[in-house]
């Protein structure tokens, strides 16, 4: 019994952990923001226990920075600093197209197009926090397409980070529509199959979207 608490807890502190963690790489966080212990235990309607052990795991990953007495917060990063962070970003997303084009199983080509039937739904909808969901599932879809988990988590990692900032490229719904239509060039070279090419589009895409947001610091 006492053991079944104990996991129970754990999936709990888990699922908080994965939720905050979503919100902060879709942008719905942003870089800077205090996290109260007291309004998350509110809002996942659980005690502050499992809260602080998700915040704790979160700091251990660099995503969020302690404040000591005064709690954490979304961890912020000079403009040299991202833009350090934009550079290496910006080779991961092109190596893992480039593989994903080589490794393409059908599995990971129907969740690559579930994703951005999803990003242009939200697009037109002029839908901001679900289009940036349905674009975090997208590039996490083509991380997994490596099948290589460790440039998944490599890959997924710097999107956590970076999320609240590439949040800031969108103040129009045309923003939307523009940048979920450049995943149409991006796939059709993932699904040619051509390793060189997608990477290459990939590189453009993010590269756009790095200078875009660093032009607004």
């Amino acid at each position: 019994m006492e053991k079944d608490k104990v996991q129970k807890g754990r999936s709990i502190s888990k699922h908080i952990e994965e939720t905050l963690r979503a919100d902060i790489a879709s942008g719905q966080i942003d870089a800077g923001e205090r996290l109260d212990e007291t309004k998350l235990a509110e809002r996942f309607s659980v005690s502050r226990t499992p809260v602080r052990e998700a915040l704790n795991r979160l700091v251990a990953q660099g995503i969020l920075v302690s404040n000591g007495r005064r709690g954490v917060r979304v961890t912020e990063y000079t403009r040299e600093e991202l833009a350090h962070m934009f550079e290496a970003m910006h080779e991961i997303e092109a190596l893992c197209a480039g593989m994903a084009a080589k490794r393409l199983t059908l599995l990971a080509r129907s969740s690559i197009e579930s994703a951005q039937a999803e990003c242009i739904k939200a697009a037109e909808a002029n839908d901001l926090p679900g289009f940036l969901r349905a674009n975090e599932t997208f590039h996490l879809a083509i991380y997994r397409a490596t099948e290589n988990p460790f440039i998944f988590d490599l890959a997924s990692g710097f999107r956590q980070r970076t999320g609240p900032f590439r949040a800031k490229k969108f103040s129009t719904g045309e923003d939307l529509i523009a940048s979920a239509r450049s995943h149409d060039e991006i796939i059709k070279h993932l699904f040619s199959t051509d390793s060189a090419a997608a990477a290459s589009e990939m590189g453009q895409h993010m590269k756009d979207t790095f200078m875009s947001i660093l032009a607004k610091m």
